[in-house]
């Protein structure tokens, strides 16, 4: 998937400029219930890491996040106060922006008859949530503060959705000068090159999934 939580992990890895191997779980055909999938992640969703020298594998992807950067001592300070301001800010990310953005991202495709009211409550959140990061940005460099964190890495993806989520990017005048800022580092560029050629299987694309599919894939069979 171009999910934003699989995206972070690859951002992350070319940041490290670790070597690393991608197998795409076939999400819309259903490989993610497979046992062999199960057995690394009973929540049945990607992503996940396995450490092919120690044999560790990770499910979730702020967890992730926190083994690599921990594993290469990179973009976690180890200071207390640091390190917990990087936190913080992950793991609202992984509770607030992620599941948040996720919902409007979802109901703004449902047919259901309570979509109206569902729409209005994620797209309310939502905005309220960018307007947070851009409040949090207007003072400081990164969201952890002066240096590039997992916190920014983990988060990157997901506030590229004001486009799609139908904002103004003027609105959030520090929240597109801190997209920007990542964008341009060499990690980011490899990652956002890297995607489309792990997406090239036309089975892997939203598009191609029939009902079944995506009936599956929400949970709603």
């Amino acid at each position: 998937m171009t999910s934003p939580n699989v995206r972070k992990v690859v951002l992350m890895l070319e940041e490290l400029e670790a070597a690393y191997d991608v197998r795409v779980v076939k999400v819309f055909r259903g490989e993610q219930f497979t046992p062999a999938f199960r057995a690394l992640n009973p929540f049945c969703k990607v992503p996940v890491l396995t450490d092919r020298e120690t044999g560790q594998s990770i499910f979730e992807s702020g967890a992730i996040l926190i083994y690599l950067a921990e594993t290469f001592a990179r973009f976690l300070p180890a200071s207390s106060a640091a390190r917990y301001e990087a936190l913080q800010w992950l793991f609202a990310q992984t509770s607030n922006i992620g599941p948040m953005f996720g919902q409007l991202n979802h109901f703004r495709t449902a047919k259901d008859a309570d979509a109206p009211y569902a729409l209005t409550r994620y797209r309310n959140i939502s905005t309220r949530i960018y307007a947070i990061l851009d409040e949090r940005l207007a003072a400081r460099a990164y969201l952890a503060g002066d240096d590039y964190t997992i916190a920014d890495i983990a988060t990157f993806h997901w506030a590229g959705y004001v486009d799609m989520h139908e904002l103004n990017w003027a609105d959030f005048p520090h929240l597109k000068r801190w997209c920007d800022q990542i964008a341009a580092r060499p990690a980011a560029q490899r990652e956002a090159a890297a995607i489309p050629r792990l997406m090239a299987d036309p089975e892997h694309s939203f598009s191609s999934a029939a009902k079944e599919d995506m009936d599956r894939f929400f949970w709603r069979d």
